[in-house]
Protein backbone atom coordinates (compact mmCIF):
# COMPACT_ATOMS: atom_id res chain seq x y z
CA UNK A 1 0.00 0.00 0.00
CA UNK A 2 1.47 3.31 -1.00
CA UNK A 3 1.98 5.88 1.28
CA UNK A 4 -0.73 9.10 0.97
CA UNK A 5 0.55 11.71 -0.69
CA UNK A 6 1.64 14.64 1.19
CA UNK A 7 -0.74 18.12 0.15
CA UNK A 8 0.94 21.34 -0.71
CA UNK A 9 0.03 24.34 0.60
CA UNK A 10 -3.53 25.18 -0.80
CA UNK A 11 -2.96 27.92 -3.65
CA UNK A 12 -5.53 31.29 -2.68
CA UNK A 13 -8.01 31.49 -5.39
CA UNK A 14 -7.22 34.82 -7.36
CA UNK A 15 -10.66 36.01 -7.72
CA UNK A 16 -11.04 35.80 -3.75
CA UNK A 17 -8.57 37.80 -2.93
CA UNK A 18 -9.74 41.43 -4.26
CA UNK A 19 -13.03 41.26 -2.72
CA UNK A 20 -11.42 39.50 0.92
CA UNK A 21 -8.68 42.52 0.70
CA UNK A 22 -11.10 44.88 0.13
CA UNK A 23 -13.96 43.71 2.96
CA UNK A 24 -10.83 43.48 5.75
CA UNK A 25 -10.19 47.26 4.45
CA UNK A 26 -13.68 48.23 4.78
CA UNK A 27 -13.87 46.85 8.85
CA UNK A 28 -10.03 48.03 9.54
CA UNK A 29 -9.40 51.52 8.07
CA UNK A 30 -12.30 53.07 10.07
CA UNK A 31 -10.66 51.87 12.97
CA UNK A 32 -7.46 53.17 11.82
CA UNK A 33 -8.62 56.57 11.09
CA UNK A 34 -9.75 56.95 14.84
CA UNK A 35 -6.22 55.90 16.01
CA UNK A 36 -4.56 58.46 13.28
CA UNK A 37 -7.38 61.53 14.35
CA UNK A 38 -6.76 61.06 18.21
CA UNK A 39 -5.35 63.84 19.91
CA UNK A 40 -2.64 61.99 21.62
CA UNK A 41 -0.83 64.78 23.16
CA UNK A 42 -3.86 66.41 24.59
CA UNK A 43 -5.07 62.92 25.06
CA UNK A 44 -4.16 63.23 29.34
CA UNK A 45 -6.16 66.52 29.15
CA UNK A 46 -9.13 65.49 27.41
CA UNK A 47 -9.76 62.28 29.94
CA UNK A 48 -9.44 64.93 32.94
CA UNK A 49 -12.95 66.95 31.32
CA UNK A 50 -15.47 66.51 33.89
CA UNK A 51 -17.92 65.75 31.33
CA UNK A 52 -15.86 62.68 30.13
CA UNK A 53 -15.67 62.01 33.90
CA UNK A 54 -18.92 62.14 34.54
CA UNK A 55 -19.90 59.94 31.30
CA UNK A 56 -17.61 57.14 31.76
CA UNK A 57 -18.62 56.83 35.77
CA UNK A 58 -22.14 56.50 34.86
CA UNK A 59 -21.54 54.37 31.83
CA UNK A 60 -19.57 52.54 34.17
CA UNK A 61 -21.81 52.03 37.22
CA UNK A 62 -24.89 51.11 34.93
CA UNK A 63 -23.29 48.71 32.55
CA UNK A 64 -21.84 46.95 36.11
CA UNK A 65 -25.72 47.10 37.33
CA UNK A 66 -26.95 45.94 34.05
CA UNK A 67 -24.55 43.08 34.00
CA UNK A 68 -25.91 42.09 37.72
CA UNK A 69 -29.31 42.28 36.80
CA UNK A 70 -28.61 40.16 33.63
CA UNK A 71 -27.05 37.51 35.54
CA UNK A 72 -29.76 36.83 38.36
CA UNK A 73 -32.59 36.85 35.52
CA UNK A 74 -30.62 35.29 32.47
CA UNK A 75 -29.28 32.31 34.30
CA UNK A 76 -32.02 30.97 35.57
CA UNK A 77 -34.16 31.77 32.12
CA UNK A 78 -30.43 29.75 30.42
CA UNK A 79 -30.88 26.90 32.57
CA UNK A 80 -34.90 26.60 32.10
CA UNK A 81 -34.30 26.84 28.26
CA UNK A 82 -31.03 24.26 28.43
CA UNK A 83 -32.99 21.35 31.04
CA UNK A 84 -36.70 21.97 31.47
CA UNK A 85 -38.89 21.09 28.35
CA UNK A 86 -42.33 22.77 28.26
CA UNK A 87 -44.84 23.87 25.64
CA UNK A 88 -43.74 26.81 23.81
CA UNK A 89 -39.45 26.25 24.45
CA UNK A 90 -38.69 27.19 20.71
CA UNK A 91 -41.22 30.42 20.85
CA UNK A 92 -39.29 31.43 24.22
CA UNK A 93 -36.15 30.93 23.03
CA UNK A 94 -36.49 33.40 19.83
CA UNK A 95 -38.30 35.80 21.44
CA UNK A 96 -35.73 35.66 24.29
CA UNK A 97 -32.93 37.20 21.21
CA UNK A 98 -35.66 39.42 19.32
CA UNK A 99 -33.38 42.23 20.96
CA UNK A 100 -30.24 41.04 19.07
CA UNK A 101 -31.57 42.15 15.88
CA UNK A 102 -34.70 44.55 17.16
CA UNK A 103 -33.32 47.73 16.15
CA UNK A 104 -32.41 49.53 19.62
CA UNK A 105 -35.02 52.67 19.12
CA UNK A 106 -37.58 50.52 18.59
CA UNK A 107 -36.63 48.73 22.04
CA UNK A 108 -36.61 52.21 23.72
CA UNK A 109 -40.43 52.88 22.34
CA UNK A 110 -41.13 49.09 23.79
CA UNK A 111 -39.82 49.87 27.26
CA UNK A 112 -41.75 53.34 27.34
CA UNK A 113 -45.08 51.89 26.40
CA UNK A 114 -44.10 49.33 29.45
CA UNK A 115 -42.85 51.25 31.81
CA UNK A 116 -43.38 54.62 30.78
CA UNK A 117 -46.12 56.87 33.25
CA UNK A 118 -49.09 55.73 30.86
CA UNK A 119 -47.16 52.40 30.59
CA UNK A 120 -48.67 49.08 30.94
CA UNK A 121 -46.54 48.73 34.22
CA UNK A 122 -45.01 52.09 34.62
CA UNK A 123 -48.69 53.94 35.61
CA UNK A 124 -49.41 51.01 38.53
CA UNK A 125 -45.88 52.23 39.46
CA UNK A 126 -46.21 56.41 39.41
CA UNK A 127 -49.88 55.44 40.99
CA UNK A 128 -49.06 53.27 43.38
CA UNK A 129 -45.20 54.24 44.78
CA UNK A 130 -44.79 57.70 42.83
CA UNK A 131 -42.03 56.05 40.80
CA UNK A 132 -41.06 56.39 37.41
CA UNK A 133 -38.07 54.96 35.23
CA UNK A 134 -38.06 56.78 32.37
CA UNK A 135 -35.59 59.71 32.09
CA UNK A 136 -33.54 58.18 34.89
CA UNK A 137 -30.23 56.80 36.09
CA UNK A 138 -32.09 53.40 36.60
CA UNK A 139 -34.21 53.14 33.61
CA UNK A 140 -30.47 53.26 31.50
CA UNK A 141 -30.02 50.01 33.80
CA UNK A 142 -33.05 48.56 32.35
CA UNK A 143 -32.60 49.94 28.75
CA UNK A 144 -29.05 48.61 28.70
CA UNK A 145 -30.23 45.12 30.74
CA UNK A 146 -32.72 44.83 27.67
CA UNK A 147 -30.50 44.43 24.87
CA UNK A 148 -27.63 43.02 26.89
CA UNK A 149 -29.65 40.44 28.83
CA UNK A 150 -29.90 37.96 25.08
CA UNK A 151 -25.65 37.81 25.10
CA UNK A 152 -25.59 35.98 28.56
CA UNK A 153 -29.11 33.65 27.95
CA UNK A 154 -27.29 32.50 24.63
CA UNK A 155 -23.85 32.08 26.49
CA UNK A 156 -25.24 29.98 29.71
CA UNK A 157 -27.61 28.02 27.89
CA UNK A 158 -24.72 26.63 25.38
CA UNK A 159 -22.85 25.92 28.37
CA UNK A 160 -25.40 24.44 30.17
CA UNK A 161 -25.99 22.26 26.85
CA UNK A 162 -22.26 21.18 26.93
CA UNK A 163 -22.21 20.15 30.46
CA UNK A 164 -21.92 16.25 31.32
CA UNK A 165 -25.39 15.83 32.96
CA UNK A 166 -23.66 12.36 34.68
CA UNK A 167 -22.45 14.82 37.43
CA UNK A 168 -26.06 16.04 38.39
CA UNK A 169 -27.33 13.17 38.27
CA UNK A 170 -24.32 11.35 40.58
CA UNK A 171 -24.88 14.37 43.32
CA UNK A 172 -29.08 13.43 43.06
CA UNK A 173 -28.67 9.62 43.56
CA UNK A 174 -26.02 10.80 46.66
CA UNK A 175 -28.92 12.59 48.46
CA UNK A 176 -28.01 16.52 47.04
CA UNK A 177 -31.47 18.50 46.44
CA UNK A 178 -32.20 20.50 43.04
CA UNK A 179 -31.08 23.94 44.76
CA UNK A 180 -27.76 22.25 46.10
CA UNK A 181 -27.05 20.50 42.48
CA UNK A 182 -27.42 23.46 41.03
CA UNK A 183 -25.34 25.04 42.83
CA UNK A 184 -22.58 23.13 43.72
CA UNK A 185 -22.35 20.97 40.62
CA UNK A 186 -24.29 22.92 37.96
CA UNK A 187 -23.19 26.82 38.49
CA UNK A 188 -19.23 24.96 38.50
CA UNK A 189 -19.59 23.46 35.80
CA UNK A 190 -20.74 26.28 33.72
CA UNK A 191 -18.77 29.02 34.79
CA UNK A 192 -16.98 29.74 32.28
CA UNK A 193 -19.78 30.29 30.25
CA UNK A 194 -21.08 32.85 32.57
CA UNK A 195 -18.03 34.78 33.01
CA UNK A 196 -17.99 35.14 29.34
CA UNK A 197 -21.47 36.02 28.64
CA UNK A 198 -21.13 38.17 31.67
CA UNK A 199 -18.24 40.07 29.91
CA UNK A 200 -20.38 40.46 26.36
CA UNK A 201 -23.43 41.26 28.16
CA UNK A 202 -21.33 44.01 30.26
CA UNK A 203 -19.27 45.36 26.77
CA UNK A 204 -22.85 45.28 25.26
CA UNK A 205 -24.64 47.35 27.81
CA UNK A 206 -21.54 49.78 27.46
CA UNK A 207 -22.33 50.34 23.94
CA UNK A 208 -25.53 50.97 23.80
CA UNK A 209 -27.02 54.09 22.34
CA UNK A 210 -30.42 53.74 20.99
CA UNK A 211 -32.80 52.24 23.39
CA UNK A 212 -30.77 54.59 26.10
CA UNK A 213 -31.59 57.90 24.24
CA UNK A 214 -35.25 56.35 23.59
CA UNK A 215 -36.36 55.36 27.00
CA UNK A 216 -33.96 57.88 29.41
CA UNK A 217 -32.87 60.43 27.38
CA UNK A 218 -29.36 62.40 27.10
CA UNK A 219 -29.33 64.42 30.71
CA UNK A 220 -25.58 64.93 31.33
CA UNK A 221 -24.53 63.15 35.27
CA UNK A 222 -28.14 61.34 35.14
CA UNK A 223 -28.57 59.83 31.91
CA UNK A 224 -25.50 60.39 29.30
CA UNK A 225 -23.52 57.48 29.01
CA UNK A 226 -20.56 57.76 26.67
CA UNK A 227 -22.36 56.58 23.87
CA UNK A 228 -24.95 59.95 23.97
CA UNK A 229 -21.79 61.48 24.93
CA UNK A 230 -20.01 60.53 21.80
CA UNK A 231 -22.80 61.61 20.01
CA UNK A 232 -23.36 65.21 21.61
CA UNK A 233 -19.69 65.76 21.30
CA UNK A 234 -20.00 65.78 17.81
CA UNK A 235 -21.36 68.18 17.01
CA UNK A 236 -19.72 70.79 19.81
CA UNK A 237 -16.03 69.38 20.28
CA UNK A 238 -14.60 66.51 17.96
CA UNK A 239 -11.63 65.98 19.75
CA UNK A 240 -13.51 65.03 22.98
CA UNK A 241 -16.05 62.53 20.64
CA UNK A 242 -12.68 60.84 19.09
CA UNK A 243 -11.28 60.24 22.66
CA UNK A 244 -14.54 58.99 23.99
CA UNK A 245 -14.52 56.49 20.72
CA UNK A 246 -11.29 55.63 21.17
CA UNK A 247 -12.04 54.60 25.20
CA UNK A 248 -14.70 52.07 23.40
CA UNK A 249 -13.03 50.98 20.96
CA UNK A 250 -10.57 49.68 23.50
CA UNK A 251 -12.71 48.56 25.89
CA UNK A 252 -14.52 46.11 22.60
CA UNK A 253 -10.73 44.88 21.84
CA UNK A 254 -9.90 44.23 25.37
CA UNK A 255 -13.17 42.43 25.54
CA UNK A 256 -12.15 40.37 22.47
CA UNK A 257 -8.85 39.65 23.35
CA UNK A 258 -9.87 38.18 26.96
CA UNK A 259 -12.55 35.72 24.71
CA UNK A 260 -10.64 34.83 21.55
CA UNK A 261 -10.11 31.15 23.07
CA UNK A 262 -13.96 30.62 23.33
CA UNK A 263 -15.55 33.11 20.56
CA UNK A 264 -12.59 33.91 17.50
CA UNK A 265 -10.57 31.16 17.42
CA UNK A 266 -10.24 28.58 15.15
CA UNK A 267 -9.29 24.92 16.26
Amino acid sequence: MSPPRRRGPRRIPVFLILPAGLGLAFLVLPLVALLLRTPWRELPQHLAEPAILAALRLSLLTASLATVCCILLGVPLAWLLARVEFPGRRLARALITVPLVLPPVVGGVALLLLFGRRGLIGSWLDETFGFTLPFTTAGVVVAEAFVAMPFLVIAVEGALRGADTRYEEAAATLGAGRWTTFRRVTLPLVAPGIAAGAVLCWARALGEFGATITFAGNFPGRTQTMPLAVYLALETDLEAAIVLSLILLVVSVTILASLRDRWISSP
